[in-house]
């Protein structure tokens, strides 16, 4: 199975300005995410951005970057491009990786991948991690998913997914429950290439605006999402100062 991993990366950002060329231990976060990706088993691993300073950084250690438009509305349009830059068949197979994610494992991009290579009816793969606590269950910032029983996204939403008709109970959290736990989304995924083209040109659906979350286009479509169980939760992503504090001590 050959697969190629994309990251997206761009300068503009509200909370952590030049967050992908932020320092962590003497090398740009990007670069250090493409690091970790190149240790999956990866065909190519490609950074894609709208800056030429991106682009001279990862050329510095020796990392493949293309320029792409500033215009892009989101990442998916900026992965678009980059297929057809590096004139990927549509029939390939490729992760994104997100920019922000310097613990990402190397292992969990390769399992996305293969499980999109084996769910030939899904036009994209993901992952997700069993909740552990009370307050990631209730918070609108962890991303929750449901599933059907082939283990394809039923729905994501910011709002606690599944939800008992007695939700005061909060069965979920007894120690004795006999109920799998919610399921957090992570965010990488694994996309057939053809439909990644086609994805941009996909009307909004009204729950991706509500939510403002992109993936429910797919669903809205008709489209199938695999979604791969990981038994640990991913590293960390870095969207605060206090997160990139944290990152770089530990990689001091």
């Amino acid at each position: 199975m050959g697969f190629t991993v994309i990251i997206p990366a761009r300068l503009a950002s509200t909370r952590l300005p030049n967050k992908p060329l932020a320092d962590i231990g003497g090398v740009p976060m990007v670069v250090r995410v493409a690091q970790r990706a190149r240790l999956s088993s990866a065909e190519r691993v490609v950074v894609a951005t709208d800056s030429q300073k991106i682009i001279e950084k990862c050329a510095d250690f020796g990392i493949t970057a293309v320029l792409t438009r500033t215009d892009h509305p989101s990442g998916s349009d900026r992965l678009a491009e980059a297929c057809h830059l590096l004139a990927l068949h549509d029939d390939a197979l490729l992760v994104n990786v997100q920019g922000d994610e310097p613990l990402i494992e190397p292992a969990l991009i390769d399992e996305v991948a293969l499980l999109l290579s084996d769910r030939v009816q899904c036009v994209m793969s993901t992952a997700a991690h069993a909740i552990e606590e009370l307050a990631d269950y209730l918070n609108p910032n962890i991303v929750k998913v449901v599933l059907d029983a082939h283990q394809s996204a039923l729905y994501f939403s910011r709002s606690p997914i599944p939800a008992g008709r007695d939700f005061a109970s909060q069965a979920w959290w007894k120690a004795d429950s006999q109920l799998p736990r919610p399921l957090r989304h992570v965010g990488i995924y694994g996309y057939r290439v053809g439909f990644l083209k086609r994805f941009p040109a996909l009307s909004q659906a009204p729950m991706e605006q509500l939510e403002a979350l992109e993936q429910l286009r797919v669903l809205w479509h008709g489209h199938r999402i695999a979604v791969h169980i990981t038994h640990s939760p991913p590293g960390f992503g870095i969207d605060t100062p206090e997160d990139l504090a944290q990152a770089q001590r530990l990689f001091s």
